[in-house]
């Protein structure tokens, strides 16, 4: 969340951008640095201010104290404590508000915190390496690195911007990734590391488990094996079991919810990825590209599933964006079906 303070004649006085819990709003950050300057002027924020007392005092209020004429600000916070509230306390001082501008774009960069408050689960991202003819290894056995050095720089930039990352059992199994947030930079919270795992296929040796108590990390099964499920606690993992274990998607969200995690990288493989779509529970989709063609029988398709009974039903995405990192195209979009 951000805000701008702009004086009478226009120039920016004041600036704020609120990234971490337990950090004072961009309004109170950006109304200190413009002062007294702040009186008379319009403020720009990008999420309704909040009119209640959280971790934060009311923003409102210090939107009021200070002078401002006039906010401009395109959409309501989605949380039930704020939504409309703000607004509607700004106008009853007297203040000017106006809404609606640059909503959608705002609504892009709030689309986690709105998916946690309007669908009660985390936002899911799925992302997905794959060459040119759809596959995303040489067989369902055999780890394949297919993405170019740019691709999987850009993969560290999306990790960063998560709470959790999610895979299945078989590429815990058959890749040994690490699924540790690379990119250097401070994070909000330790990114969690999710395994739907129902087989107990996760190796004990695996990297995973050998971090475990650096790096929070879940598995979700309803596998049998109590004598491996205890080597897994031993080693710091927390393993969560019921009757579904990670087949029912909208139960493991639900947990993730309520060890509050906002935001979700889905990373596969093929089963992961066909199981969310078959779900609907796919709210943004990243596919990097390898200009490669696999081909072959055997060779695994970046998402199984049951899939769709014909076209008309099939998943379509909106908002597509296209880049180039080196030789591979990332492709990124929000699902939607007509039907």
């Amino acid at each position: 969340m951000g805000c701008l303070i702009v004086s009478e004649v226009g120039a920016i006085v004041g600036e704020g951008f609120y990234t971490y819990d337990g950090i004072v709003h961009a309004e109170q950050i950006a109304l200190d640095a413009a002062a007294g300057r702040a009186r008379g002027a319009t403020a720009y924020i990008s999420l309704e201010p909040h009119a209640h007392r959280g971790k934060t005092p009311p923003c409102t209020k210090a939107l009021i104290e200070a002078g401002i004429r006039r906010v401009v600000c395109p959409i309501e916070d989605p949380n039930p404590l704020v939504s409309g509230r703000g607004f509607s306390e700004l106008t009853a001082a007297g203040i000017e508000v106006s809404t609606g501008i640059l909503a959608k774009e705002a609504a892009e960069l709030n689309e986690k915190f709105i998916c946690w408050h309007r669908k009660g689960r985390p936002f899911v991202h799925l992302k997905l390496a794959m060459s040119l003819d759809g596959r995303i290894s040489l067989y369902s056995t055999v780890s394949t690195a297919l993405s170019g050095e740019g691709a999987r720089s850009q993969v560290q930039n999306l990790r960063h911007e998560y709470d959790a990352i999610l895979i299945g059992g078989n590429t815990a199994l058959v890749d040994d990734p690490q699924l540790t947030d690379r990119s250097g930079r401070p994070r909000r919270r330790p990114l969690v590391r999710v395994v739907l795992d129902n087989r107990l296929q996760i190796p004990l040796a695996s990297s995973l488990v050998a971090t475990a108590r650096h790096t929070p990390t879940l598995v979700f099964t309803n596998g049998n094996d109590g004598r491996k499920i205890d080597h897994l606690r031993d080693a710091g993992v927390e393993v969560i079991f019921s009757d579904a274990g990670g087949r029912n998607l909208n139960w493991v969200l639900a947990e993730l919810k309520e060890r509050q995690i906002q935001s979700l990288l889905v990373e596969g493989g093929s089963e992961i990825a066909g199981s969310f779509f078959d779900a609907a529970l796919v709210d943004k989709v990243t596919f990097l590209v390898a200009p490669l063609i696999i081909g072959g029988r055997s060779a695994p398709a970046a998402i199984s599933g049951m899939g769709t009974e014909s076209l008309e039903y099939a998943w379509q995405l909106t908002n597509i964006r296209l880049d180039k990192l080196g030789n591979d195209i990332q492709i990124t979009g929000y699902p939607y079906r007509e039907k």
